[in-house]
């Protein structure tokens, strides 16, 4: 029980204006790493809840509008950078000698919306618990880092707000670390990011349907089972709660204000909850060979999306 108390007094203080969400995220990471998380299984289905609920609560934000402008735009982006970084991400595992399904794993979470499409692709082509506790590891490790090199990088090479709300959600796997980067950066990156991230999410159901074609059996020979978590059923209630912000009154304005805002708070403790999810067994499970070829798809992704942003998002 003593265990819990400075947890409960981290998390709080998350909910207070001091905390960013880079802060509370290594607050989180420290706090695993010294003290442990007696309940890991616990805050990770805590942490995957709340990040949902602020995502729906950040379309009570934005007009229907803006998002489908933004969402128009950004499947178009979204589609390239896919297609990019499967092919890539397939050759790397490939060259290092990688388990098929781990570096197919490592791809997905790369290419699409990280923990989320590892969790949706694994059951449908058979992956072993190692393979996918070795891809969630690498690209938690990763989510972690790209919180706060791509604000850091953005303010150095003078990005605007649409410039890194593109690179960002094109480029970073989870949304957790997507709306963390964008929130760090200004607020109208992080409205049009999430938007821009949710689009991203979408490649996540013809990816497992390609996936179970491409890798139909499990290791012991059997054909694989289609995975149940293919659709990302957030991405609809946020356009509905943006549906919402057009369709009442300028009266109910302050008050669907208000639930955006809470929605930005509540982004803090989502990745201070994520951050106890860094173990030492987290730590441990993550091989040389998967952190490569997780490492250099993500460098080249990013510089690439990096290079097409400066030179064709104004």
């Amino acid at each position: 029980m003593l265990r819990l108390v400075p947890l409960i007094l981290a998390g709080l203080f998350t909910l207070t204006p001091w905390a960013s969400p880079p802060i509370a995220l290594a607050l989180g990471a420290t706090l695993a790493l010294l003290v442990g998380n007696p309940h890991p299984v616990r805050t990770g289905t805590l942490a995957r809840v709340l990040l949902q609920t602020a995502v729906v609560g950040l379309g009570f934000g934005m007009p229907l509008g803006v998002v489908l402008s933004a969402g128009a735009t950004g499947l178009g982006y979204t589609a390239l950078g896919l297609a990019a970084a499967v092919t890539l991400g397939l050759l790397l595992g490939r060259f290092l000698r990688i388990e098929r399904r781990t570096s197919f794993l490592i791809t997905a979470g790369t290419s699409i919306c990280g923990a989320s499409a590892i969790a949706a692709v694994g059951p449908a082509i058979g992956a072993t618990a190692e393979a996918m506790s070795v891809s969630l590891a690498t690209i938690f490790i990763l989510n972690a880092v790209a919180l706060y090199l791509f604000p850091a990088l953005g303010h150095l090479l003078d990005l605007t707000q649409h410039q890194f709300a593109v690179w960002a959600a094109l480029a970073i796997h989870d949304t957790s670390s997507v709306v963390g980067a964008a929130a760090s950066f200004g607020p109208a990156a992080l409205g049009e990011a999430t938007v821009l991230k949710l689009a991203r999410a979408l490649w996540i159901v013809p990816l497992t349907v390609a996936a179970a074609a491409l890798i139909r059996r499990t290791p012991d020979g059997q054909p694989a089972a289609q995975s149940r978590r293919v659709i990302p059923w957030f991405v609809g209630a946020f356009v509905l709660a943006a549906l919402s912000r057009s369709l009442l009154p300028s009266s109910a304005t302050p008050a669907l204000d208000a639930v955006a805002h809470g929605a930005r708070s509540a982004l803090a403790l989502t990745l201070f909850l994520i951050g106890l999810g860094l173990t030492r067994t987290t730590l441990a499970s993550v091989g040389l060979r998967p952190m490569l070829q997780g490492l250099l798809l993500w460098a080249a992704l990013g510089s690439l999306t990096l290079a097409a942003v400066v030179r064709w998002v104004g």
